[in-house]
């Protein structure tokens, strides 16, 4: 329920819905009507406002983050989608692979209207890849901001979906999680012991990296060079082993800010919140004008 009043208010940033406030003020034909409307349209508009320039700080504050190097809570990150192992996501009408989905199905009435007969996306997780690393997105409960869409007519009905594609763009803000490393049970001094043990078995092998004074054994300060190499060599095998047993995940935040994935840039997302910011102002201030108007004329 909390994820569909989320979403709903998310589309409320980025529509109209004043605009319809205000055509059926129209279509009541009398000025009690159309005061009605364009007093609600005040509030609804300052409330889309609000939420659109919040949504366009969140987006231009967040810096880019790296998968491998990204700190545990809120990020920002930037990649190409790919999809989890397995048979991959195919879109329900026009069955194309993809990462993730969304569609209604319309159908014309006796009135030979487009009516909204079914309607649904997928929250199956997909993969971001930013070069440094995997990243797990979690799409339930995002705003999905989504530019590819198609729609076609089949029969006497309209099919129209939304699709984040394989191999494409993705941006992604939200909670970044890592969990898996710290079941790693790790030993740096226990692992530097058989390593040393190890080296010791190919005496040749060991003489040429650290005998340097070609004397055939070596003495403490080469044994200490040694053993110092073995630690560096441990220490990077220790870190790659715990970057490949870590899953990053990135979901819904719980302290309510911004979920937003899209195939936008940065830029492209802080624009267009600013753009419907300042349209749903001018809304505002409009009905503002309007309403004593309104409030003067005779009742019809």
């Amino acid at each position: 329920m909390l994820v569909r009043l989320r979403r709903g208010y998310g589309n409320l940033v980025t529509s109209g819905g004043q605009l319809i406030l205000l055509l059926i003020g129209l279509k009541t034909e009398s000025s009690l009507g159309m005061f009605v409307c364009v007093a609600l349209m005040a509030p609804l508009s300052l409330i889309a406002w609000t939420s659109a320039w919040r949504r366009a700080r969140a987006v231009a504050d967040t810096p880019t983050s790296r998968v491998a190097s990204a700190a545990q809570g809120y990020v920002e990150l930037i990649g190409t989608g790919k999809p989890l192992a397995g048979a991959p996501l195919m879109s329900p009408h026009s069955y194309l692979p993809c990462l993730w989905y969304r569609y209604t199905v319309e159908r014309k009435d006796n009135e030979n209207k487009w009516v909204q007969e079914d309607k649904g996306e997928s929250d199956a997780s997909f993969i971001l890849d930013d070069g440094s690393g995997e990243c797990v997105i979690d799409p339930e409960g995002a705003e999905m901001l989504i530019t590819k869409k198609d729609s076609w007519i089949q029969g006497d009905r309209r099919y129209t979906e939304w699709l984040l594609i394989e191999r494409q763009r993705v941006y992604a803000l939200g909670q970044f999680a890592t969990r898996g490393s710290v079941d790693l049970d790790l030993n740096l001094v226990e692992d530097v012991k058989l390593l040393l043990a190890e080296w010791k078995t190919r005496t040749a092998e060991l003489l040429k990296r650290f005998d340097l004074d070609k004397n055939g054994q070596l003495d403490l300060k080469e044994w200490e060079l040694a053993r110092a190499q073995a630690k560096r060599e441990v220490a990077t095998n220790h870190r790659e082993l715990r970057a490949s047993s870590e899953l990053h995940v990135m979901h819904l935040p719980e302290d309510g800010r911004l979920y937003l994935i899209s195939d936008l840039d940065p830029g492209k997302l802080t624009t267009k919140y600013r753009w419907w910011s300042w349209f749903h102002i001018v809304i505002f201030f409009g009905a503002l004008i309007a309403l004593p108007i309104l409030w003067r004329m005779p009742p019809s």
